[in-house]
């Protein structure tokens, strides 16, 4: 797992690197520049395009002064710096780098005020204004310069973070900082990339290693990790000889109604896929033919108004809640397995009964995961003005409740019962469609019949389920939830 950082933390980072390495901070900014302007030339070939680079007078104008020098270097002869006045404070670096490019041929101007801001004739801009660590929304001057940037409606490549937009904590309802196309960062990406917030600020982010000390980075304290295909890689287990489907558990799937049998079949379909040794699906009896039709392998529990599930403790993993329907009977059946005490995957329906009988939420057996969307979430927890608050309920409820909550959206955060956060990063907007959160519960179910640990069953789940969208949408725009399901095989083989 890579460690996420804080902006404090980075700095610490820097610094540590600074000394240890050891390496002049002005040579790591240089090595900075170098990746920026790599990542930067790859998007950008085209040398007769012209760049503006505005610089504030910190570490992150350092920043882009020395990459103004440098895309002189590989061709662009078009290249004009707009140095920010708007602070007498200057960083010692960006005075070093100020001075080598006063001996350049580079243009240069000097923005006093925003007024000064005349007839920019660019192509493209790159933005290193303002870096990481702001904490408050742009105000006087910077807010009017950005809002004048904004307006020019150029290509924006932002050095690190664009300007205005907060690496970490909670974001401002309205944001008014720089629109990027794209965020080229260093090292590691900003917690709030992850965020959907974040598609104001930036449409896409690219990480360059600078050369930061990965040791000091790993051994940092946070809540934040991004999952690696690494890591999903150690913790797959191999099929051995003379397993057998008793070896790899046998799976309960509590879903489906009348009108909603899709969801039971995707949600069942994918806990095959991913590998469970047997499944069963609780099902309306309506849902029979439908279900011995498709899905063959998968054995039927017909569900009624009465229906207990008798001996829950002889499957290994029980999920419930997909396509399930609100009623009083399907509440009934809820909370005789939450009053069991065996550990369930609560997804759909079943959250939404959850929601309408709070009492029940305190009694979630130990190990529970829940897969909630934003609004099941909200629903569950209480309404969340933005992502970021959302995220820190979600830690919080899930130490309190000794639960993992996998919190669904572009990036999903699986939420540890230690209070980490776990990001995972596959996934692509083509799996915009229904029943995607039915393929993920077969698969999540599926690993914990298993025997994989709860956090590890979800952090499997979500990559896994991701992974294959990702495969699938190389060559389609749109990926179905049962072509997903589907996939997930091909992409345990591949990562194992």
């Amino acid at each position: 797992m890579l460690t996420l950082l804080t902006s404090a933390q980075t700095r610490l980072a820097d610094e540590f690197t600074i000394v240890n390495k050891p390496i002049a901070s002005i040579d790591l900014m240089e090595k900075a520049a170098r990746a920026f302007v790599k990542s930067f030339l790859k998007d950008e070939f085209d040398a007769s395009k012209h760049v503006a680079v505005f610089c504030g007078k910190g570490n992150n104008g350092g920043d882009g002064l020395a990459i103004a020098h440098l895309l002189l270097n590989n061709g662009y002869e078009n290249v004009k710096v707009y140095v920010i006045n708007l602070s007498e404070k200057q960083s010692p670096d960006f005075a070093i780098n100020l001075q080598r490019l006063n001996e350049s041929r580079c243009k240069k101007v000097v923005i006093d005020k925003v007024s000064d801001l005349k007839n920019v004739k660019a192509d493209l801009i790159i933005d290193a204004i303002l870096g990481s660590g702001l904490n408050k929304s742009l105000e006087g001057d910077y807010a009017a310069l950005v809002k004048q940037i904004n307006k020019l409606n150029k290509k924006v490549y932002s050095v690190d973070v664009p300007t205005g937009f907060f690496a970490e904590g909670r974001l401002p309802e309205t944001y008014n900082g720089i629109k990027a196309y794209k965020t080229i960062c260093f090292q590691r990406p900003k917690i709030n990339f992850f965020l959907p917030e974040s598609i104001l600020a930036t449409e896409k982010y690219e990480v360059v290693d600078i050369g930061l000390n990965e040791d000091f980075i790993q051994k940092q304290e946070s809540d934040f990790y991004l999952i690696e295909q690494g890591d999903i890689q150690e913790i797959l287990k191999p099929r051995k000889l003379f397993s057998h489907k008793g070896t790899y558990g046998h799976a309960l799937i509590i879903a489906g109604n009348t009108n909603t049998m899709g969801a039971a079949l995707l949600s069942s379909m994918a806990c095959l896929h991913a590998g469970a040794g047997l499944t069963t699906a609780c099902i309306p009896q309506s849902g029979l033919i439908a279900l011995n039709t498709s899905l063959p392998e998968v054995m039927a529990l017909p569900r009624d108004e009465c229906t207990r599930i008798e001996n829950p403790s002889k499957y290994q993993a029980i999920a419930i809640g997909p396509g399930l329907g609100i009623s009083f009977e399907n509440e009934q059946l809820l909370e005789s397995l939450i009053t069991n005490n065996e550990p369930l995957v609560i997804d759909a329906d079943a959250l939404n009964i959850l929601a309408e009988r709070q009492d029940l939420i305190e009694k979630l057996p130990e190990n529970s995961i829940l897969t909630p969307h934003m609004k099941e979430f909200d629903r569950l927890f209480g309404e969340h003005a933005t992502w970021w608050e959302r995220l820190q309920t979600a830690k919080e409820k899930a130490k309190e409740l000794k639960i993992v909550i996998v919190l669904k959206n572009q990036y999903t955060f699986v939420c540890s019962s230690e209070g980490k956060i776990y990001i995972n990063p596959t996934g692509n907007p083509a799996m915009a469609q229904g029943g995607m959160g039915d393929v993920l519960t077969g698969i999540i179910v599926a690993f914990l019949a298993q025997k994989y640990s709860t956090l590890n069953a979800a952090i499997l789940g979500c990559f896994i389920h991701g992974k294959a969208g990702d495969d699938l949408a190389k060559d389609k725009f749109v990926v179905t939830a049962s072509q997903v399901a589907v996939k997930s095989a091909e992409a345990i083989r591949e990562l194992i």
